[in-house]
């Protein structure tokens, strides 16, 4: 064995090992934290609605802003734009633009009005007792949402179906559910698993499917350019993953 290759873990100085390189991925997070998150993930994915690791349990945090927050970061925001005008090139101070700061500011306010909502806020007493045991599918509700890594939108649509377990829930709640989600900084993959997840933990059913179609603006306006490409993603548990009568069924009514 060559001296390199003894030597090469080592410190040449003190003779020890070097400290364990972390890897950092492109989102910011360690790559270990990433594979512990992926383990947690495929536990959701198999069925189980059990939640036992921080990485999952994003989809059921408190509030991160309020409208009290709004008034108060209103004037920084606004700032943030006027500077994002001078860096382009325009004048801030010229007519057509002397209100656009504030608009936009508002503007993304209401883009991400997410983050002051949760799950418990909307559903309040709209889950009722009931024996029915056959399939409940809301389909083509309209979302719009933005990435989170253009800060542009993306638009489509959102189909949800579950096999309810003795309670269902009301109707108009699935698509406040997906309105919660979509109005935050977002990737669609992640989206369409927090709206599986939130109904999942909040009625207990036999299974849920969700299949979220859109186009991208990242997609469409700038990079590639693809006006006409989708990106369709989906999240099976329970019986809709395990199943495939089940989840056939289900990919066929909202096609239908």
């Amino acid at each position: 064995m060559s001296l390199q290759g003894v030597c090469s873990d080592m410190d040449p100085v003190k003779s020890r090992p070097l400290p364990e390189k972390k890897t950092i991925n492109c989102n910011g997070f360690l790559q270990e934290d990433k594979k512990d998150s992926s383990t947690v993930l495929s536990r959701v994915d198999r069925g189980r609605s059990e939640v036992s690791t921080p990485p999952l349990e994003s989809w059921r945090e408190e509030r991160t802003r309020s409208e009290e927050d709004n008034e108060l970061n209103l004037p920084t925001l606004a700032a943030a734009y006027s500077t994002i005008l001078r860096s382009l090139g325009e004048d801030p101070g010229r007519q057509g633009l002397l209100k656009t700061p504030w608009r936009a500011a508002t503007a993304m306010q209401f883009f991400t009005k997410g983050y002051q909502e949760t799950i418990s806020d909307v559903l309040n007493d709209a889950i009722f007792d009931e024996d029915h045991d056959e399939m409940v599918i809301v389909k083509d509700i309209d979302m719009f949402s933005m990435c989170e890594h253009h800060l542009v939108p993306f638009i489509g649509k959102v189909h949800i179906g579950y096999l309810p377990n003795k309670q269902v829930l009301g109707l108009s709640k699935l698509a406040r559910i997906v309105e919660i989600y979509s109005r935050r900084l977002q990737v669609q993959e992640r989206l369409t698993k927090q709206i599986a997840i939130a109904i999942t933990e909040a009625l207990q059913p036999a299974g849920v499917g969700v299949v979220v179609e859109a186009t991208h603006m990242c997609m469409v306006m700038r990079g590639v350019q693809k006006m006409n490409s989708k990106t369709v993603t989906s999240t099976m548990l329970g019986v809709f993953r395990e199943d495939p009568k089940t989840r056939e069924e289900f990919l066929t009514l909202i096609k239908s």
